[in-house]
């Protein structure tokens, strides 16, 4: 895949107007290479690994990213990143500086694996893509989620998708 490009994320299919539905064709198994990709950094408050302010923080920073258009719907991911049981840290794809929000750019390269269910598995899966990366004779550095709905639409559409997104080396 071309460098810093992202597979297909339809935003258009939104009866819910609140997430889009996935379609997780073609982000399962894909190989991604970032060189500088921008990203806006929130950061939320978990007990246990269950966030307790993402309600708040997403849609904070959501706004703050489209005040200034810098989302690119054919461009759009959100990787989560748990550093301890009780923060994590959300990494939201932009094409542009967003002021007053921390910006990060992201270098290396990832693999991607598409998992279905509830967000409990989230740890089950960690260990399923490492060993999907061992088997292609890599090494995790580090492993993202993109929680491609929230609790509320995934009910809705009768799926949850989650994709892993792991910086190999």
């Amino acid at each position: 895949m071309e460098t810093n490009a992202l597979p297909k994320y339809d935003m258009s299919d939104n009866p819910t107007n609140c997430c889009p539905r996935f379609n997780p064709e073609g982000w399962d198994e894909q190989e991604l290479h970032f060189k500088d990709k921008l990203f806006v950094k929130a950061k939320t408050r978990s007990i246990f690994h269950i966030p307790i302010n993402m309600g708040s923080v997403f849609p904070k920073t959501f706004a703050a990213i489209e005040k200034v258009n810098a989302r690119d719907d054919n461009d759009f991911i959100v990787l989560s990143y748990e550093p301890s049981s009780w923060t994590g840290e959300h990494y939201f794809s932009v094409n542009k500086d967003v002021p007053d929000e921390e910006m990060v750019h992201m270098t290396g390269n990832y693999l991607t694996k598409v998992f279905e269910g509830p967000y409990k598995n989230a740890p089950k899966w960690e260990k399923e893509m490492k060993e999907f990366v061992k088997n292609k004779g890599k090494h995790v550095k580090k492993t993202y989620f993109f929680y491609t709905t929230c609790p509320k639409c995934a009910k809705f559409y009768g799926k949850n998708y989650m994709v892993t997104v792991s910086e190999i080396e």
